[in-house]
C-alpha cells in the first residue's frame, strides 16, 4: 500500500494554481457546431487583461447556459498576452481561439476576421479588459432574443475622468443633430449583434465605431440598452487636432454613407451649387461696379474669386452628375431596403380551386 508524504498533503490542501473562476459548465458542444455566443475581443496592447475577461464574460454565459467561445484578434501585439491565450486554450480547448495579425489593421479587420470564423448565432465584441459589468449580457443577449439585430451600450453613469465625459458627450451630440440619431455613446464598443447583420454590413476602415448608425439607416433593429460602466482605459485630458480632425473626416463620411450613396447629386449639387452661387454674386457686383460706378476690376482678387468659385462649383456638380449616372446604370444590382416578414394570404388547397 502507498503512503503520502507531508508535503503531498500539503500540496493536496492549498489546491491547483489559482485560475480563472468560470460558471458552471456549459454542455460540450461537437467541433464545427453552431454556438449561441461568440466574444469578439480585439487585442491592440500587450497589457491586455486575457483571463479576466474570459472569466468575467465566459462565467456569465455559463450561468446563462449559453454555449460560447471567444476569439482573441491580436492586431499587431505578442508577447504576454499571447502566452496567456495559449494557457487558457489548453485548459478549455475550443472555447479559446485567437488569430494574429503581424501588423495593426483596426477593429473593422478584427471583427471581419473573427466573424469569418465564429460559430455564434450571436456575436458580442468586448474591448480588451472588462470594462462593462458582465451581467448586462443578460439584457443585452435578451434584447437581441427579442428580435433586435444590433444592441448597443449607454455607459450610465459613466467612471473616467470629467474631461473625457465631456468631449464623449459633445461627440455624441454632434453626431445626433447631424444623422438624427438616438444612440448617446458611439465610443462604447461593448456590443450584442445578431450574426446575420454583419454578414449583410459592409465593415471597413473607422467605420466600427459607427455600425450602429450604418446599420440603423440600413432598416436593421438597433436597440440602445443603459449597461454599468466598471473602468476605462487610455488617456486623459484633451485630445491632438489630428483626432478632432479624424473624427470629423468619419462624420463626414458617415453622413454621405447613410444619407447620399444612392443619391450622390444631391450630395455634390448641394456643395457645388452653393459654391457657385456664391461666385455669381461675387461676379455681378464686380460688373455692377464696373458699369455702375466706373470703377476699374481687371485683375480684381474678388472677381478672380467670383470665377474660381463658379468653375469649382460646376465641377463638384459634374461629380454628382456621374454618380448618378454610376446609379442609374448599377440600380437593378442595389437594393435599399430590408424586408423584415412578409405575410400573404395562405394558398387555397386544389380541390377548392377547382370548385
Amino acid at each position: 500500500m502507498s503512503t503520502r508524504t507531508d508535503s503531498a498533503l500539503l500540496e493536496e490542501q492549498k489546491g491547483p494554481s489559482p485560475e480563472p473562476a468560470l460558471g458552471r459548465p456549459a454542455a460540450q458542444v461537437p467541433e464545427g457546431a453552431a454556438l449561441d455566443v461568440t466574444v469578439v475581443v480585439p487585442v491592440q496592447s500587450p497589457d491586455a487583461e486575457i483571463a479576466a475577461v474570459v472569466e468575467a464574460l465566459g462565467g456569465e454565459l455559463d450561468r446563462e447556459g449559453r454555449t460560447w467561445e471567444c476569439i482573441f484578434v491580436f492586431d499587431g501585439v505578442g508577447g504576454r498576452a499571447q502566452e496567456e491565450v495559449a494557457r487558457l486554450r489548453e485548459r478549455l480547448g475550443r472555447k479559446v481561439r485567437s488569430i494574429s495579425f503581424k501588423n495593426p489593421f483596426g477593429e473593422s479587420v478584427c471583427l471581419s476576421a473573427a466573424l469569418e470564423r465564429s460559430r455564434g448565432r450571436y456575436l458580442v465584441t468586448s474591448p480588451q479588459y472588462v470594462q462593462i459589468d458582465p451581467v448586462e449580457l443578460r439584457s443585452m443577449l435578451g434584447a437581441l432574443d427579442e428580435g433586435a439585430d444590433f444592441v448597443t451600450p449607454w455607459r450610465h453613469p459613466r467612471v473616467d475622468p470629467l474631461t473625457n465625459r465631456m468631449q464623449s458627450a459633445a461627440f455624441n451630440f454632434i453626431i445626433r443633430q447631424i444623422i438624427r440619431m438616438p444612440f448617446h455613446d458611439l465610443n462604447c464598443y461593448f456590443r450584442a449583434i445578431r450574426r446575420e447583420m454583419l454578414e449583410n454590413v459592409a465593415i471597413y476602415g473607422d467605420m466600427y465605431r459607427f455600425l450602429p448608425v450604418i446599420a440603423f439607416r440600413q432598416g436593421y433593429r438597433v436597440v440602445e440598452v443603459k449597461v454599468r460602466h466598471l473602468k476605462e482605459w487610455g488617456g486623459t485630458g484633451l485630445f491632438g487636432i489630428g483626432i478632432y480632425s479624424r473624427r470629423l473626416l468619419d462624420v463626414l463620411a458617415v453622413m454621405f454613407l447613410t444619407k447620399f450613396t444612392l443619391k450622390p447629386l444631391r450630395f455634390f449639387g448641394t456643395i457645388g451649387g452653393g459654391f457657385s452661387l456664391i461666385g455669381m454674386v461675387l461676379c455681378v457686383w464686380m460688373t455692377i461696379r464696373k458699369f455702375g460706378f466706373g470703377e476699374g476690376v481687371a485683375g480684381r482678387p474678388l472677381l478672380l474669386l467670383g470665377v474660381l468659385l463658379i468653375v469649382l462649383g460646376v465641377q463638384i456638380l459634374g461629380f454628382g452628375l456621374v454618380g448618378e449616372i454610376i446609379i442609374f446604370s448599377q440600380a437593378r444590382n442595389l437594393k435599399e431596403y430590408r424586408v423584415e416578414r412578409i405575410f400573404e394570404h395562405p394558398e387555397r388547397h386544389d380541390e377548392d380551386a377547382g370548385t
